[in-house]
């Protein structure tokens, strides 16, 4: 199977392409949705996925690791019949967790030695754990391993961990093409997408992203942002980085975002996204909607009959009201969690599909301005 991202048109800087994996063709620009552990967080099913549109799933390379472990996934065929997917799955490599969840961690040349956030165990993960615990999960697609940067951090320590980072990236694409030469890997045309990082210096940006153009991987990420940085500093960055990217591969924009951030980076030629936000506000009954975002909890929907979102085809909006759904919440009942998640995840899949629509139509621009106006003040 050729790896190979298609660039079908271009409104402005927008870019509509697709990109042909060893698991189906993704339509981009596209949103990940987030299953950290193999399963999307309130009782969502991979049936109701396809349902809601969703064409990729992400799932975490170090909480897999602990748990249940990758050997035992490894054993069980890989991820994609452990969790019944046969569509694309990204992994992440486990960095951004292991420099935000270790409480103790110790950064080396080598790799990072760090204790477990859930028995205390110690751990040492590199470019070369990192890159088998992928091939064991037999994702389609991997993330190198890379030093996710706190924000602010010093000029000189930053100059330090990219170059360490593109070191590392190195040492993952070798890695990965050994692995996957091996006659007992599962998915040997797994796909690798190298990590810009950075911090908010553009000029230390820039010369990274010219560094790893170089080393021709499948797709390439821009990391290290949504974690303290204004907005505006973020949109700086992408502006930054996304000329110095190959134009011929997907780029991904990680951790991103809220529906008005996925619209300005897609403005700026971003691809691929993924957040928990989605799910997460689901899970507390705050849901998206036309005209923004609405908290279900609020006493004015005691007696409210419409569905979450008029004209919604999810199922939660083709089958409830917003009363009824408040009334969940209000008695502790799980249905209440996983309505508010399909419904958010279904919002954000439509978005992208949208959002396509009009790029392939030329109004693109019109569009964006569209939704943030109707957004505006409630997102």
């Amino acid at each position: 199977m050729s790896k190979k991202y298609t660039l079908l048109k271009k409104d402005g800087n927008a870019r509509r392409g697709q990109f042909e994996t060893p698991h189906g063709t993704i339509q981009t620009p596209v949103f990940m949705n987030v299953g950290t552990i193999a399963v999307i967080k309130g009782a969502v099913s991979t049936m109701d996925l396809k349902e809601i549109g969703c064409q990729v799933e992400l799932s975490n390379t170090y909480h897999l690791h602990l748990r249940p472990t990758d050997k035992v996934v490894s054993k069980l065929g890989g991820l994609h019949k452990f969790m019944n997917w046969d569509r694309p799955i990204l992994t992440d490599s486990g960095g951004f967790q292991v420099f935000s969840l270790a409480k103790m961690r110790k950064i080396k040349e080598e790799g990072v030695y760090f204790n477990s956030h859930i028995d205390g165990r110690k751990i040492f993960m590199g470019p070369e754990e990192s890159m088998q615990i992928q091939s064991n999960l037999a994702s389609t697609i991997a993330m190198a391993f890379d030093e996710c940067i706190e924000n602010p951090a010093p000029r000189d320590y930053v100059e330090r961990s990219v170059a360490r980072t593109t070191r590392w990236l190195e040492r993952c694409k070798n890695e990965m093409d050994r692995l996957n030469s091996l006659p007992g890997t599962i998915n040997k045309e797994q796909m690798l997408f190298g990590i810009n990082q950075g911090g908010v210096y553009e000029d230390i940006r820039i010369k990274h992203a010219k560094e790893i153009a170089k080393m021709d991987l499948d797709g390439y990420a821009i990391g290290g942002l949504a974690v303290g940085e204004t907005h505006e500093e973020m949109y700086k960055v992408i502006n930054a980085v996304v000329p110095h990217l190959p134009e011929d591969k997907p780029i991904y924009l990680m951790g991103v975002g809220t529906p008005s951030n996925i619209l300005e980076a897609v403005e700026r030629g971003v691809d691929f996204f993924d957040c928990v936000l989605p799910a997460r506000n689901g899970r507390h009954g705050n849901v998206f909607c036309k005209e923004g975002k609405l908290n279900l909890m609020n006493a004015k929907y005691e007696l409210d009959t419409r569905p979450i979102d008029e004209g919604c085809e999810c199922p939660a909006c083709k089958s409830y009201t917003r009363a009824y759904i408040r009334h969940l919440f209000k008695a502790k009942e799980m249905l209440a969690m996983r309505l508010c998640v399909l419904h958010n995840l279904y919002f954000y899949n439509k978005l992208m599909e949208d959002i396509r629509d009009a790029i392939d139509g030329g109004y693109f621009k019109e569009f964006k301005e569209e939704k943030l106006r109707s957004w505006e003040g409630r997102s």
